[in-house]
């Protein structure tokens, strides 16, 4: 199948190419030739206003539920979001029934998800049963396919079973992704610890509870000098501990969520149930810090933290909701929607992401196959369930003004394009 995208400006930092507008004609998965005007025949013709492309974008820490949890998503429908999304790599959470905590739940990932027009990357289980109690068979599910581990929404919480599992990832180059918080502080927290908690009678979950683990957990990275991955920082003070990390040389990098980018505690006076998350929405000055920290390039990478509740789980008292919300398919719009360039993003989702998790490096390039995401920076939209893809519909963007939005992806002969 050949493919013809014309008077695309292609999004590549680094790239000689970068911000310049070319034909680009694909055959059978390969980008064939790239140039000013091609006449060539095409099967299909890709051709749009403020039409950008750049290397596929990689979502670090999405929930597709599957197996066990399948009426609140699936591989499949959670690989249409992701392609909807414009993502064409995403690593998803082991916290599933059974826990993907063996070789054979990564090979189930990998058989299943193999059609996709996403390549699907389970994360392994740090823990049997993700219960931090006992290693996992990690060197076998990297064997098999994982490309990171971690214990996902259960981060782990014994300091001596952290260091086995950084000391353990080593032999392999392997990546330890971690969510920072520590469930002795705040246990029963249902938001931010604060004014707005104490207003709306709303138990408080204190920001410590996440920067004592950001400390303690690159004090292990450093004593194991081992890689260390933290996602959904959502702390000035955890910034700076990442900062004070990376400036010492520790293998530590980050991720911040979408929804922390754009939402303070203040949205909560609602209480809309679907903006019930983990970590908690915080001040608007540790907002703020976020995406001053985005913009300067402390955080390497936006993780979507995709975590779809079905109806019921989200249409209840807030303090018997489920926690999070889906974001595949709004985080680019919301990015746009903050004034993070289109360069600043693919930097991060596409080009980061890949070097901390060592996943194959691509480029827009001839004779490369192609891993490319086509999206539109300009255009302006109101987000509405229709365009979700996803099984469940719990998010508080419904209705919402985005700027940005993809338009599909290409990964080698697979294509998806949003009607």
């Amino acid at each position: 199948m050949n493919i013809l995208i014309r008077k695309a400006v292609i999004i590549e930092p680094g790239s000689s190419l970068n911000g310049i507008t070319k034909d680009i004609l694909i055959i059978n998965g390969l980008i064939a030739r790239i140039a000013d005007n091609i006449g060539d025949h095409a099967d299909q013709v890709i051709e749009q206003q403020q039409l950008c492309i750049s290397p596929g974008w990689v979502d670090v820490f999405a929930h597709f539920c599957d197996p066990g949890y399948e009426f609140k998503e699936t591989l499949q429908t959670g690989a249409e979001a992701a392609a909807a999304g414009g993502y064409t790599h995403v690593l998803i959470l082991p916290n599933t029934n059974p826990v993907i905590h063996n070789k054979s739940q990564i090979e189930y990932i990998k058989e299943k998800s193999r059609s996709f027009a996403v390549n699907i990357h389970p994360i392994g289980a740090v823990s049997k049963n993700a219960e931090g109690k006992e290693l996992a068979e990690m060197y076998d599910m990297f064997s098999s396919g994982a490309v990171a581990f971690g214990d996902g929404l259960k981060p782990v919480q014994s300091s001596g079973l952290l260091l086995k599992a950084l000391q353990y990832v080593k032999a392999f180059n392997g990546v330890i992704i971690q969510l920072p918080d520590d469930k002795n502080i705040g246990t029963h927290g249902l938001m931010n610890e604060g004014i707005v908690s104490t207003r709306l009678g709303l138990p408080g979950k204190p920001a410590i509870a996440e920067e004592m683990m950001v400390a303690r957990d690159i004090e292990l990275a450093d004593y194991t000098d081992s890689q260390l991955h933290f996602t959904g920082i959502s702390s000035q003070k955890s910034l700076q501990h990442i900062r004070s990390a990376k400036q010492k040389g520790l293998q530590v990098s980050c991720s911040v969520t979408p929804y922390h980018l754009y939402f303070t505690d203040e949205n909560l006076v609602g209480y809309d149930t679907n903006l019930k998350v983990n970590p908690p929405l915080r001040h608007a000055s540790e907002r703020e810090a976020l995406l001053h920290a985005v913009q300067e390039g402390l955080v390497d990478t936006i993780s979507s933290h995709h975590q779809p509740q079905e109806w019921d789980s989200k249409t209840c008292e807030f303090e018997y909701a489920g926690y999070g919300m889906i974001g595949l398919e709004t985080a680019y719009g919301i990015a746009g929607t903050l004034g993070i360039t289109a360069g600043r993003w693919v930097e991060m989702c596409a080009v980061n992401a890949r070097k901390i998790f060592n996943l194959p490096q691509t480029t827009i390039a001839e004779g490369v196959s192609a891993d490319i995401t086509l999206f539109n920076p300009g255009h302006n939209y109101i987000f509405e369930e229709k365009y979700i893809r996803s099984k469940s519909k719990n998010s508080p963007f419904i209705g919402k003004e985005l700027k940005g939005k993809a338009i599909g992806i290409i990964n080698g002969e697979k294509v998806f394009l949003n009607s």
